[in-house]
């Protein structure tokens, strides 16, 4: 490799000659070691390892292709309007970001996307290569952290979401326990609000705690006018959610929440947190707004406050809406021994957030053909009722299938204008999946081509597995625990890349990493089908699409190398 005189000696790296089980297994042991050092106390072992993970080309590695590849913004240009696209430019971008000292924030640059309520949400969009170093910082902050964290917090951690955050609930709001009142609160501006002062000595001791101090400051752009900073993380940079969990940490303190050592909730209040969305659980109304004025008292020198229009106590018979799903007990008293049944459905606005895309989407499809329309909804459904599948939602979606098919009806006569009732329903509905016996499935029935549109109840209730109290997928003391957990992940994939997960242990064939980490997956072919190979699973692998693109980058180059080296031969 060639060598540059930046700073002492550096490699320069060539993309696609990266080993990538070599560079994610260094720094999951870097992180592993810093989350084992966090968690026995060893603040001086904390942060030697984290110098180290800030200096490691490996971790640099990563954390462009992170921001490069795999983050949904990776095609969005910070102020400097710049955008990595080739492997080149991704190589420079590493050399750049191990050699860039000292360090300079850029301002973000200020762009708005719509909320569900119609009202604008504020994002700051960093520059990639504070991107970059942004993933470079979280990957040295985040373990010491994991191992610090309350364990009803589910919001932007690995290894958690709002189905955990929701299984929780199922087992606090039971109708056996006292908790029956209940404060759904909201923090008003969370992100924007955030005290700089109150974070940055919760950092205190971190190497690059002046780093994250340049990004809160560094200001955003709008409309070409650069604007102070004075509270807040900008929503859109790589390391904001955790800032934003870390600003959060010691909620479960300041409400005076008991645990015993194993992590179970003992006291007369029990939280559960997704990010700046929370609802605490009381055993009386009173105690309920004892704890809102706790917790407002808490929020104060962090510079938040309780959205008073978002914020109320409500008794469980009366329900909340919590992450698109609705708590709610229902009186059974012929069929329970309290009285009372706990439901957990999706929410009505989040029915009503669905009709709204679908009919946009279906607007949208007027004048395209039916294989555009299976194209483009399938994914949307299925997206929406994996959400839902772990809850009782069952009647609600074979209500949405009834609605969709009058969809289907008004698509086909706009498309068909002149045609009778019964050529479309000969030409668009049928027998179609031949698992069900089901005659309305709409498709393209007449040419057999066993394409359909998915029917949403056709997607079966799985109940989700909490994730354990305390478990991180950081502590390699439960790596056979998180390997375990990412088998029930499979089910999410369809046809043949399902049966190759379960084949290949849900690793990607060339980095080794999971393909459950929302990168695109593709199918590569062990014998090229040029060559004569076949679409039988012994000759397939399963990848991330980026992984596809540079083993066969690289079986080009090897080829033209060969063919080099042959015309040499006399």
């Amino acid at each position: 490799m060639q060598v540059l005189p930046v700073n002492g000696l550096e490699e320069s790296t060539e993309w696609r000659a990266i080993y990538w089980r070599k560079i994610n297994r260094r720094v999951r042991n870097l992180r592993r070691r810093i989350f084992r050092a966090s968690r026995e106390g060893d603040h001086r072992k904390v942060r030697s390892l984290q110098k180290l993970m800030l200096r490691s080309r490996a971790n640099a590695v990563k954390s462009v292709r992170q921001v490069t590849q795999i983050n949904k913004g990776k095609l969005t240009p910070g102020v400097d309007k710049l955008i990595v696209k080739t492997t080149e430019a991704r190589s420079r971008l590493i050399d750049k970001v191990m050699s860039h000292q000292p360090w300079r924030a850029s301002p973000v640059r200020r762009v708005y996307i719509p909320k569900a309520n119609g009202k604008l949400r504020p994002l700051g969009i960093p520059t990639i290569l504070d991107r970059a170093m942004q993933a470079v910082v979280k990957n040295a902050l985040e373990p010491e952290w994991e191992a610090r964290f309350e364990p009803s917090s589910y919001g932007f951690r690995p290894g958690r979401g709002c189905h955990d955050a929701i299984s929780l609930i199922f087992n606090i709001a039971r109708p056996t326990n006292r908790r029956r009142w209940v404060l759904d609160a909201d923090i008003e501006g969370a992100f924007d609000n955030i005290g700089h002062d109150a974070l940055l000595k919760s950092l205190r001791g971190f190497p690059a705690t002046e780093l994250v101090r340049q990004w809160l400051k560094a200001g955003y752009v709008e409309k070409g006018v650069l604007n102070p900073t004075d509270s807040g993380t900008p929503q859109g940079g790589v390391i904001s959610p955790l800032l934003a969990n870390i600003a959060f940490h010691g909620m479960e303190a300041a409400i005076g929440v008991k645990r015993i050592a194993r992590g179970d909730n003992v006291g007369k209040r029990a939280l559960v947190r997704y990010a700046d969305d929370f609802v605490v659980f009381c055993e009386t109304e009173e105690d309920a707004y004892a704890a809102k004025a706790d917790i407002e008292a808490w929020l104060q020198p962090r510079g938040l406050r309780l959205s008073e229009a978002k914020t109320r106590v409500v008794h469980l018979a009366d329900g909340f809406d919590f992450l698109g799903f609705n708590v709610r007990h229902y009186p059974t008293p012929a069929s329970s021994r309290t009285g009372w049944k706990l439901l957990i459905k999706p929410s009505r606005d989040a029915v009503k957030r669905f009709k709204h895309r679908m009919r946009d989407e279906w607007a949208a499809l007027k004048g395209i053909n039916a294989i555009g329309v299976m194209t483009r909804l399938n994914p949307i459904i299925r997206g929406w009722t994996n959400y839902y599948r772990t809850v009782v939602s069952k009647k609600i979606l074979a209500r949405l299938d009834s609605w969709m098919f009058d969809k289907e009806i008004r698509w086909a006569r706009n498309l068909h204008p002149h045609k009778p009732w019964y050529w479309l329903r000969r030409k668009y509905w049928g027998r179609l999946n031949p698992a069900r016996r089901d005659r309305w499935v709409f498709g393209l029935a007449e040419r057999g081509s066993g394409q359909y549109l998915l029917k949403l109840c056709w997607t079966p209730i799985v109940r989700h597995v909490m994730v354990k109290s305390h478990a991180s997928p950081d502590d390699g003391s439960l790596a056979h625990y998180w390997k375990q957990r990412e088998t029930k992940r499979h089910e999410e994939l369809k046809g043949r890349q399902r049966a190759l997960a379960k084949r290949q242990n849900g690793e990607c064939f060339w980095c080794g990493e999971t393909v459950h980490n929302d990168e695109y997956l593709h199918v590569h072919h062990l014998e090229s089908r040029r060559l004569g190979g076949s679409d039988e699973l012994f000759n397939l692998r399963l990848m991330h699409l980026y992984c596809h693109q540079q083993l066969h980058a690289r079986e080009k180059s090897d080829r033209e190398r060969e063919a080099v080296r042959l015309s040499r031969v006399p």
